[in-house]
């Protein structure tokens, strides 16, 4: 049995997989974010009161592992930043430990069970609180050793002229410290920043934006137009250097299908291969693709 951790926050879900078919959710506590001997006072709590002894952990956390040091970077639980994370976990708990990032194992997850099945190259996209990504092939993750594959929302290749008629954006600062990312302006809080750009003294939340162009709204329409334009010319980039097979689409955004129906026209007249069938999909694995993704990830190192 591997027990599988998908490490948020505010808390720790947890799950017991026996095989790719059968994964067992536990239930929840919360994430001591602050103190680390706490954290792992939680696992092994989670361990203790396992149904059997696991063989494995395996993690889906919120952050990245340089694969050159291991230090981990884990914005929203301070007490794991800096941490040879792996390294530190195998020797607090005496198990062997498998982590990846929450977007990887949610592409880990579209590949294995759900719209990924079938497809060598699988690219699961995050678009939601934030723009990311990871890449399946074959099944397995093309950075097996942590890294930061498949984060597409950062860079500063955000377009700053577009749309009919033509606007100039700025370039918006990103978190990550760059500025002009995909991530600051088109994740829903960079959609909000768009509409108010596009639109001062018009602000809206994005499920009110995206409520607003499906009723054929003119403001909200010009939003989801400008927003449609920035995605579609780099994921278009991305798809001609994967050849994704299937584009999974997670996050708050993907709950509106005709968001991401619009979304996959665009970005499949932009791409060298011709498809007669969608490319950029709604995710089907919706219920906890993190702790699904970390299940698969520890019973294929178990395999191995």
């Amino acid at each position: 049995m591997i027990l599988c951790f998908d490490i948020g926050g505010t808390a720790i879900k947890i799950a017991e997989a026996f095989s790719q078919e059968d994964i067992r959710p536990q239930g929840r506590v919360p994430t001591p974010a602050q103190d680390y001997p706490a954290f792992v006072a939680a696992l092994h709590g989670a361990i203790a009161t396992a149904s059997q002894p696991p063989e494995r952990l395996a993690f889906s956390i919120a952050g990245v592992v340089a694969p050159d040091t291991g230090l981990a970077t884990v914005a929203n639980i301070p007490c794991l930043t800096g941490r040879r994370l792996v390294a530190d976990l195998e020797a607090d708990l005496g198990l062997p430990v498998d982590l990846a990032n929450d977007a990887d194992c949610f592409a880990l997850a579209e590949a294995a069970v759900g719209a990924g099945r079938g497809h060598e190259v699988v690219f699961g996209i995050i678009l939601g609180t934030g723009v990311g990504g990871g890449v399946v092939v074959r099944g397995q993750l093309i950075n097996a050793g942590g890294g930061f594959a498949g984060e597409w929302g950062h860079g500063p290749v955000a377009q700053r002229i577009l749309g009919d008629p033509e606007v100039t954006l700025p370039a918006f600062a990103c978190g990550c410290g760059q500025i002009g990312c995909l991530d600051a302006v088109c994740s829903a809080r960079g959609m909000e920043r768009l509409h108010a750009h596009l639109h001062p003294g018009r602000e809206a939340d994005s499920l009110t934006i995206v409520e607003g162009w499906s009723a054929g709204e003119p403001r909200a329409t010009r939003t989801i137009a400008i927003w449609l334009e920035l995605l579609a010319g780099p994921l278009a980039m991305v798809e001609n250097m994967l050849g994704a097979g299937i584009m999974a689409v997670g996050g708050g955004l993907s709950n509106a299908p005709a968001l991401i129906a619009a979304l996959d026209v665009q970005v499949r007249a932009r791409i060298l291969r011709k498809l007669d069938r969608p490319l950029i999909v709604p995710a089907q694995c919706a219920i906890e693709p993190g702790l699904v993704g970390a299940a698969i990830l520890g019973l294929s190192r178990r395999a191995a």
